[in-house]
Parts: C-alpha cells; structure tokens; sequence
C-alpha cells in the first residue's frame, strides 16, 4: 500500500551516513526517500521519528502522462522550474534579481502546477518533485524553504531536494546553511500546524477552463499576473453562478455541442466567456464590436469575447482577462511586492507568497468582500491584527513585511 503523503514532509536524500540524521530531523523531515536501501542509516532515521520510504513506492512522471501512473503508485511530477528570481546567469554575491529595461523581476514558480494537478487527478495526490536544474544560476538557500511553501499554499506537496551547493555546505557544516535548514524545519512545522488554512477553492470571479496536456502556460501567468484563477476541467464546466464573472475557455479541443451550450449558458446569464477556435459559434450572437485581436457578441445578460487566433502571449492574455473583470471587480490585488504572488479564497483567506528579497516597507493588499477584522499569519513571526479599510467591494489591509509566506484571514 503507497504511504500517505498529503500532509508529511518528505525528502529525497543521497548521502547515506547515519551522523546526517539530525539535519534532516533539522528540516522536520517526517519521511525519507534513499536511492538504495541501507540498514544503518534507516534504523537512525526510524530511531529519529522519520520513516524510510522505498523509492520504487513513487512513479516520476511528466504532466502530460502523470494521469498514467499504476494504481498503488505514488505520481510524482518531475516537471518544474528551480523557484526564485531570474535573469540570466547570477553572479555570485549579486544574487538573481538584476536590473532589465522593465525593471520588473522574472518569477519562477510551481504553485499553479498544483492547481492544475489537482483539477485534472482528483483522486492523486499533487506531488511536485522537480530536481534542480541550475547550470549557473546561484540560488539563496532558503530557496528550497519556498519551493514547500508554494507546494503546500494551494493544497500540494514537494519532495524536497537539496540543490548541490546547499546540500555541500550543509555536509560541510556551514552555520548559513544549517540556520536556513532551521528555518525550513521551523516553516515545515508550521505549514503542517495550519493546514486547514491551505488549498481551499479560490473566488470563483475568474474561471479558467484547462485540459490535459493544454493550457498549462496560461494558467501559470494568470496565477503570475495575480488573476487569483479557479480551475476546472473544460469536458466539466461548471455551472453558471452570479460569483463568477468571466469563464476564459481559450485554446481547448472542440467540444461537443452539449458542452459547448454548458459554457455558452454562463454568458446567457451574464458573465464574460473568453474562448477562440470555431467551437462555440451558435446561439443567439449579436455581434457589438471588433478590436484588434478579437470580436466581442452579446448573448443574453452577458458577452462572447473571441479572439481570432491562438493565445501567442499568455502573460498579455493574463492581463486582458484582467481588464475584462476590471480592477475593481478582481479577486486580489496587492502593491509594492512585484515577486510577489497572491490568490484569495472565497472563505477570506488571502494568501501572498514572495519570490524576491523580504518586502520591509508594507505590501497593500485588496481582498473581495467586506469584512471587519482581518489577522496575519507568518510562520517567522507571531500572529497579528490588521487594520481593515473598505474599498468599495473590497476590503484593504496593509501587511506590514513580507518575508516568504503571508496568510490573511478576514472575518
């Protein structure tokens, strides 16, 4: 029987030596997978509170065959990038945020590979267990600390896998390696203590309709744009509901006429839905306008926008979609964190995870909905209460630094 790794830290780890059990009891490792078996070091671990776990449990697969692995089997998707900054190649000393004519940092992240697992294979766990693929780039070692946070933050988990130069000077018994794996372990433990506050349903405002094997990039700019995104499967659109605003169906297989009257039917009651191709001509279209890339009909209470060709630019489609819900109507907004990622959840849970360097002067954020009080939650720092401010249909808090990991609940 395959072990249940939901909610449990987990490491890959080489160096089979029973002296380095105490840095993986450091990392509040609970499991530990080794590339062989090997009594001594399994019986330390088992003495240490951590269960060895044979690798042959776990099937290593890509997105597009994940769906694929044995029953009995853990699937693990090797697909993911290193999270962090980038801008090339990093110098060492200078870190990987450097300057570019936008000025506007490039972010590696994960967290949407989650969603997108958890939509498409309900019934697996989304386990993400990319190794690191560096060449030059030279990466902070609390790095792996964010790769668990953005696992975790939308309802996933993440093999942990020590980068080479963190692992070295960890073996080396480096005091800046060895504080960033107590903070991962101090992160660890608490991500596990606040669960229930992870991978809930976002606001259902912006619906975004994804396939195996498709759809992947866009729905990673849309989270990396701040579109806050639900998903769903496009051969399961879900019903019409005045919470959701604009249903984006672009770059899916034809459907079925059936499937295609399921989607029309949330424009006929009121919402935007965003779709190219020829599947969704039919019903009662009025033709409003045309722009540059797109033709936009009426239909019923609501609108087909349409555009003309495949999505070329998914960050620009990113923030089209934007400017469709407009910024007034949007999920989650936030300011002064341009690394920064954040999602909201429709039970007033913001979530902002930081990509960059710590945010020291405040981060503003707007949440959908109006609420009275609204407390922060960090794992390096006790909980606080915010000062909350309404912004029409929103309500606004000012986080006072951002670190890592930031959770908001409004009430």
């Amino acid at each position: 029987m395959a072990p249940d790794i939901t909610r449990r830290i987990l490491a890959r780890w080489s160096d089979a030596d029973p002296k380095y059990v105490p840095l993986l009891v450091d990392g509040h490792v609970q499991g530990v997978i080794l590339p062989a078996p090997h009594e001594a070091f399994e019986r330390a671990c088992r003495q240490a509170g951590i269960e060895p776990l044979a690798s042959d449990q776990f099937e290593i697969r890509s997105l597009r065959d994940f769906g694929q692995a044995p029953a009995g089997k853990i699937a693990v998707l090797k697909d993911g990038l290193w999270p962090g900054i980038t801008r090339g190649p990093a110098v060492e000393g200078r870190g990987d945020e450097t300057a570019s004519a936008s000025r506007e940092p490039w972010v590696d992240s994960n967290g949407y590979r989650v969603s997108y697992l958890r939509t498409l294979y309900p019934d697996r766990p989304a386990l993400l267990g990319y190794e690191p693929k560096l060449q030059d780039r030279v990466v902070p070692f609390d790095s792996l600390e964010l790769a668990l946070i953005e696992a975790w933050d939308p309802g996933g988990n993440y093999l942990l896998t020590f980068e080479p130069r963190f692992r070295q000077a960890l073996l080396e018994g480096d005091q800046k390696a060895r504080e960033a794996l107590r903070r991962l372990g101090r992160t660890a433990a608490w991500l596990e203590q606040h669960a229930d506050l992870f991978g809930q349903p976002l606001f259902a405002t912006i619906t975004l309709l994804i396939e195996e094997g498709r759809t992947a990039e866009i729905a990673n700019l849309m989270f990396r744009r701040g579109v806050s995104p639900s998903l769903a499967r496009a051969d399961q659109p879900p019903p019409p509901e005045p919470a959701r605003l604009v249903l984006v169906a672009v770059d899916i297989r034809p459907l079925n006429p059936a499937l295609r009257d399921r989607i029309l039917a949330h424009a006929a009651a009121g919402a935007s839905v965003v779709v190219n191709g020829s599947w969704w001509r039919g019903g009662a279209l009025k033709p409003l306008r045309k722009d540059e890339d797109r033709d936009v009909f009426a239909l019923g209470r609501g609108q087909i926008i349409a555009y003309r060709t495949a999505i070329a630019d998914p960050s620009e489609f990113a923030m089209d979609v934007i400017d469709i819900v407009t910024h007034r109507r949007r999920p989650v907004r936030i300011w002064n964190a341009p690394a920064a990622i954040a999602t909201a959840t429709g039970k007033g849970l913001l979530h902002c995870i930081n990509y960059g360097s710590p945010v020291e002067d405040g981060v503003q954020a707007r949440i959908q909905g109006r609420f009275t009080r609204a407390t922060l939650l960090r794992p390096e720092r006790p909980d606080i209460e915010l000062r909350t401010a309404r912004r029409g249909s929103t309500t606004e808090v000012m986080i006072p630094e951002l670190n890592r990991l930031a959770v908001v609940v409004f009430k």
